[in-house]
């Protein structure tokens, strides 16, 4: 499946309401839908927002690639960033549409698939500190306590982890978002996005390679430890 993040404007997005008799009904969500057969994710994006919303896309990024298992279903939802597009939303298939700023999307009742695109919007796309008003970074084992301020208030928490298996074990134990000590091949990141449901940050790559094997990011900061110079106290 692949979903649209829409903005209007820097702060808000649009979000679309499942209607009556579909699954999850009345839950929020990124507009998008299924691929078609042989389509590619940009191109079944392009198709889906026209269809259902009127929207001409005419410039979108990958954001985040997401897995989730619902009671009985599996979902893989391949999400891009609309960064240009033509036309006014409107809810062709009888869904209902709002504009939500993006600090509100904590409390909007999205769908459990699509909440690590929260985080993935709060982060910037490319990490130059090990610490900002917006998240920390920590090292895989650091015992430093959790923040304890309501989700929309507080920092996300990132952790740099040294593999592939201590990357998912700090996904499982609520990492807001990943990053790795050293780079790894194509197939060994494109794997681990698959792996794990929160954003992943790569290292040398350039940033258009990370997003295409389904990186949030590039990590930029200094991987030996510690918190860089200038981060914050």
């Amino acid at each position: 499946m692949v979903a649209g993040v829409v903005r209007d404007g820097p702060d808000r997005v649009l979000l679309a309401q499942r209607p009556a008799g579909k699954h999850l009904a009345g839950g929020w969500e990124f507009p998008g839908g299924k691929l078609e057969p042989g389509e590619r994710p940009l191109e079944a994006l392009c198709r889906e927002l026209d269809e259902e919303l009127g929207l001409a896309v005419l410039a979108a990024q990958p954001l985040i690639r997401i897995r989730h298992d619902y009671p009985g279903r599996r979902v893989l939802l391949d999400v891009w960033t609309v960064s240009e597009h033509r036309g006014e939303p409107e809810g062709r298939d009888g869904q209902a549409l709002r504009w939500c700023p993006i600090e509100a999307l904590s409390e909007a009742g999205i769908l459990p698939a699509d909440r690590p695109v929260i985080a993935a919007l709060r982060l910037p796309e490319r990490l130059e500190v090990a610490e900002s008003a917006i998240y920390r970074l920590d090292e895989a084992g650091d015992s430093r306590p959790a923040e304890v301020p309501a989700a929309s208030a507080r920092r996300l928490r990132g952790v740099r982890c040294a593999n592939r298996e201590e990357a998912v074990a700090a996904a499982a134990a609520g990492a807001d978002f990943l990053t790795l000590r050293t780079a790894l091949a194509d197939d060994e990141l494109a794997a681990l996005c698959d792996a794990v449901n929160v954003p992943i940050y790569a290292r040398g790559l350039p940033l258009a390679r990370a997003r295409a094997l389904g990186a949030s990011g590039v990590d930029a900061t200094r991987s030996g430890g510690g918190r860089l110079a200038g981060g914050a106290a």
